[in-house]
């Protein structure tokens, strides 16, 4: 690795390459804006994470209140508030430009695809500035198609935003150490600490835990303590401080314990816990939604220790048939070798730690190791890099030809493969999707084919980036049919008939869309879920929004007009064995809209 006074191929650019720079970060804008922008209002809200990250910003537009988060109307404290903070910030800037209440698919998604964007410059920049422009290019590539990014791109979940911003402290700190004393090194420690403040405030203290594990490690195992000075301490730790601290006093003091106490202490807190008594914010967000969940299965999302591999392996498609070589090329010579790829290794350990943290928690889901892919990405970008230039090499070839036999197994799978029972009834309108997607992925590795057997691998890179472009648009565009979950489709009939005064209830079940597509909370019946900590929080302001069955049917027979969606299989005994009036005015396969009477005019 060079030394701390060794420039960084920017600080050291003649005005030519500076200007590159500009062009190159110019170009990537426009195309990953188009890459990631295209088609993302197209599909329906997905439930329930869709629903859920679109209401909670909607509440906080309608009320005002950004510093305690409510779902449908009660207090929800499982994450922090930044990316709820942006998405109601656009909606009331859209707003008042569209004469709506500015929310809409394509608003609710703009956060996760403006974030996914910045992470592509990032990794475009990072890679530029360790190994070269070609590098940069590769990498900025690599990382904005990886079916799992690019996915993360399309829907509304948190994982793309504290992926990013973790890998935009971990980038910085580590083109940062490059750099010498002055102006530029202590910009990007500066980026360093906001990076983590901004992923703390996305996703708690896994925010600023994880860069640092990673780059304390690194510092440690390869004895890199002196490039780490100057590392401005005191300054970063006040910025970081100052970005995090307030929203969590805040919070901590608005919402105390059902005792009146902001911390009432590890104890304390379990048993109110346990009682289904509030024990506060601090507790619930710091035990419950860290400790726990790392240490626990209360969540409900145990999976084993070797969960992440599969998922590392799938989410770097297609560019995971050169993981291999790209990590041998790297880290050419090995152990041995290791003062001259300092940078690589730092790479790695970021990959590798972050993967065996979240394997050890006893809470996974498949997005939670979105911070790698950058770092892959930056691995692999420098190997096709070189590839690329040398127009040649066994270990290219191969993942091409890998590659080839992938997405022709996936042809045949898209032209044969059954569809599941309950989705049977969408085989008219898959047909010509399957047909397509068959044709494209068949197609795609025809052409890596002839190109490898005439020997330009250049062009079987190109007919692979087409295939994955075209297989991945279509996806996208697929992907709302099979969503049988959306309560869109109730929303466009209750448009019209719903008035203020009627009652909106959801029974055995909690749409989460429901609220967002009617701008309204409604009333939930014999369901709890994850607003079960909200409603005994608040139990005054909940117990007449959360109710049994019991109480439902009494209500269902008041003077008044009353909608509720119901669970399709079921709904008819529901209403027929209390004997209750009811008339669907709306259906999908998953629910049914009734009406207790003829609604108003």
């Amino acid at each position: 690795m060079p030394s701390a006074s060794a420039a960084s191929p920017v600080s050291s650019a003649p005005t030519a390459v500076r200007g590159s720079w500009g062009r190159d970060l110019l170009l990537l804008t426009l195309a990953l804006s188009v890459w990631f922008g295209l088609f993302l209002g197209s599909r329906p809200l997905n439930n329930p994470d869709e629903g859920r990250y679109t209401e909670i910003p909607r509440e906080m537009a309608a009320t005002g209140d950004y510093v305690t988060p409510r779902l449908n109307g009660v207090k929800y404290f499982e994450k922090p508030p930044l990316v709820y903070w942006l998405s109601a910030l656009t909606f009331e800037v859209v707003g008042p430009l569209t004469g709506t209440n500015g929310v809409n698919e394509w608003t609710a998604r703009f956060w996760g695809a403006a974030f996914a964007l910045a992470g592509g410059l990032m990794t475009y920049a990072a890679g530029r500035a360790l190994y070269g422009r070609a590098t940069g290019w590769w990498a900025a590539l690599v990382a904005s198609s990886c079916i799992l990014y690019y996915g993360l791109s399309r829907i509304i979940l948190l994982d793309m935003v504290v992926g990013v911003t973790m890998a935009g402290a971990l980038f910085a700190f580590i083109v940062g150490v490059r750099e010498a004393a002055g102006p530029r090194r202590r910009w990007l420690f500066m980026a360093f600490y906001v990076c983590m403040a901004l992923a703390t405030l996305t996703k708690g203290l896994i925010g600023f835990l994880l860069p640092c594990l990673v780059a304390f490690t690194w510092l440690l195992v390869f004895n890199q303590w002196k490039a780490l000075r100057p590392c401005y301490p005191v300054v970063g730790a006040l910025v970081l401080l100052a970005i995090t601290v307030p929203w969590h006093v805040l919070a901590a003091l608005r919402n105390p314990s059902v005792d009146g106490l902001v911390w009432p202490g590890y104890a304390h807190g379990l048993e109110l816990h346990h009682a289904g008594q509030d024990p506060g914010w601090m507790w619930f967000y710091f035990v419950r939604e860290h400790f726990l969940r790392f240490t626990t299965t209360e969540h409900g999302r145990f999976e084993p220790a070797w969960f992440f591999l599969p998922v590392l392996v799938a989410g770097l498609f297609p560019w995971v048939v050169f993981a291999w070589q790209s990590v041998r090329h790297s880290l050419a010579g090995g152990w041995r070798e290791r003062g001259r790829h300092l940078e690589a290794w730092f790479l790695v350990l970021w990959i590798v730690l972050i993967v065996a943290f979240f394997s050890k928690s006893q809470s996974k889901l498949i997005t939670y190791i979105s911070p790698v892919f950058p770092a892959a990405a930056v691995l692999i970008g420098h190997y096709l890099a070189k590839a690329w230039a040398e127009r040649s090499g066994r270990g290219l070839r191969a993942g091409l030809w890998v590659f080839a036999g992938l997405v022709f197994v996936l042809a045949v799978a898209a032209a044969v493969y059954p569809l599941p029972a309950k989705q049977a009834a969408l085989a008219p309108q898959l047909l010509p999707w399957r047909f397509f997607v068959g044709t494209v992925l068949a197609g795609g590795a025809l052409a890596v084919i002839l190109c490898l057997r005439r020997g330009t691998v250049r062009g079987a890179l190109i007919s692979l980036g087409v295939t994955c472009v075209l297989f991945f648009a279509s996806a996208n565009l697929v992907a709302g049919l099979f969503d049988d979950r959306s309560t869109k489709p109730f929303a466009a009939v209750l448009k019209s008939r719903l008035q203020p005064s009627d009652a909106l209830y959801v029974v055995s079940d909690y749409a989460q869309d429901l609220p967002v597509y009617t701008a309204r909370t409604v009333s939930v019946v014999n369901y709890a879920g994850e607003l079960q900590y909200g409603i005994e929080a608040e139990p005054e302001k909940t117990a007449s929004r959360f109710i049994k069955t019991a109480a439902f049917l009494v209500r269902w027979r008041e003077p008044g007009v009353a909608y509720a969606v119901v669970r399709t299989a079921g709904y008819k005994q529901l209403f027929a064995a209390a004997g209750l009036p009811f008339t669907v005015i709306a259906e999908t396969p998953r629910y049914v809209l009734v009406v207790n009477r003829s609604p108003n005019p």
